[in-house]
């Protein structure tokens, strides 16, 4: 475990020797650590390098600033050690996740479990690891509605306590990677319901 005291350390460490995750506080002397995080999600060499935001904010609109920011996690202060714990197992798994070496497609949209690599039209379709994620559930499960808490369940798994409003987040996040190949209403949500993907119009 390496420590970083502002986001210019952080930068040059992750650098130096890339880390499997980080652990970002909202509160840096230089700049936020929203900012900080933002900037790590825009570059191409560290936007899928999981982001697990620690901070004292605790309001909802403050947890989905975070989130919308980029965090693949958000854990409020005080927090013990045993959950930061959980939380951290809980982010590497679902971002180190990958299937058997299969290939998914629909609608010239294609994953690949094996390189994680997801392609519309031949070019390629940037997404954050929980996004990643979250589209591989669904393009294994096509034409199913799922309700928020059954994704929450599937994608980030039972162990850890996430709030159901964390998934429209990723949805929206998930949504706005796919937009610019004309992918985006692939993602459906069912008044009611919940979400499901599909290649038939809503």
């Amino acid at each position: 475990m390496r420590e970083a005291e502002d986001s210019v350390a952080a930068r040059a460490s992750i650098a130096d020797r890339r880390p499997d995750l980080l652990l970002v506080d909202w509160m840096l002397p230089d700049q936020s650590g929203l900012e900080l995080t933002r900037s790590i999600k825009r570059s191409k060499d560290t936007e899928d390098l999981p982001v697990i935001m620690l901070t004292a904010r605790a309001e909802e609109h403050d947890k989905v600033t975070g989130l919308e920011g980029g965090a693949d996690d958000y854990v409020t202060k005080p927090f013990s050690p045993r959950e930061l714990l959980a939380r951290i197992n809980a982010v590497l798994r679902r971002t180190s996740a990958g299937g058997a070496g299969d290939t998914l497609e629909a609608a010239g949209l294609v994953l690949d479990t094996a390189s994680h690599r997801v392609t519309a039209d031949g070019q390629t379709v940037q997404l954050g690891p929980t996004e990643y994620r979250l589209l591989q559930f669904f393009m294994e499960h096509p034409e199913r509605v799922y309700s928020r808490s059954q994704v929450l369940d599937r994608v980030w798994g039972g162990s850890v306590y996430v709030e159901e409003r964390t998934v429209d987040v990723h949805i929206r996040r998930l949504r706005k990677a796919l937009e610019p190949h004309g992918r985006e209403s692939l993602v459906q949500t069912v008044r009611g319901a919940g979400y499901r993907f599909s290649t038939q119009p809503e």
